[in-house]
C-alpha cells in the first residue's frame, strides 16, 4: 500500500488567503511547543494519542501504515501551520484521508493547558480521525 503525505489547509485559516507567509516561532516559548508537538507526534511517547472509531476500525497493518504517515508527517507550511506549532496535518493511506491535530489540556484533562509551552502543566493528546469523522 502507498502512502502519500499531502498539506492541506488548516480549518482556522481556510478562505484566507492560504498563500501567506507562514510566521516563523521566532520567541523561545513558540520554539517550545513546537518541539513538544514534534516529539509527542514523532514518538507518541510524550502525551496521550487518541483513535477514533474509524480508525480504531481498520485492519492492523493499515493502521500501522497510517500511525507511520502521521509520525514521518513534515510537510508544514503556511497554510496548514500558520502559527509555526506544528499541531495539526492531514495524510492520505491507502487513498483516504486523514487529520491530526494535538490539543493542550491542563494535567488533570479537565480543562485547557495554562501554557503549553511548560511539559509540566500540559497534558497534550493527539488525535488522529478519517476526514469524515471531522
Amino acid at each position: 500500500m502507498t502512502i502519500t503525505i499531502l498539506a492541506t489547509v488548516h480549518a482556522s485559516s481556510a478562505g484566507q488567503g492560504g498563500g501567506s507567509i507562514m510566521a516563523t516561532a521566532s520567541s523561545p516559548r513558540e520554539c517550545r511547543i513546537r518541539e513538544l508537538n514534534d516529539a509527542l507526534r514523532t514518538t507518541f511517547g510524550t502525551g496521550r494519542v487518541m483513535l477514533t472509531s474509524g480508525v480504531q476500525v481498520l485492519d492492523e497493518s493499515e493502521r500501522a501504515e497510517l500511525l507511520n504517515a502521521v509520525q514521518q508527517f513534515n510537510d508544514f507550511t503556511a497554510a496548514n501551520d500558520p502559527y509555526g506549532e506544528h499541531d495539526f496535518g492531514r495524510v492520505v493511506v491507502g487513498g483516504k484521508g486523514y487529520f491530526w491535530k494535538i490539543d493542550y489540556f491542563d494535567s488533570d484533562l479537565q480543562y485547557q493547558s495554562p501554557d503549553p509551552a511548560d511539559a509540566a502543566v500540559t497534558t497534550r493528546v493527539l488525535t488522529i480521525m478519517r476526514e469524515d469523522e471531522y
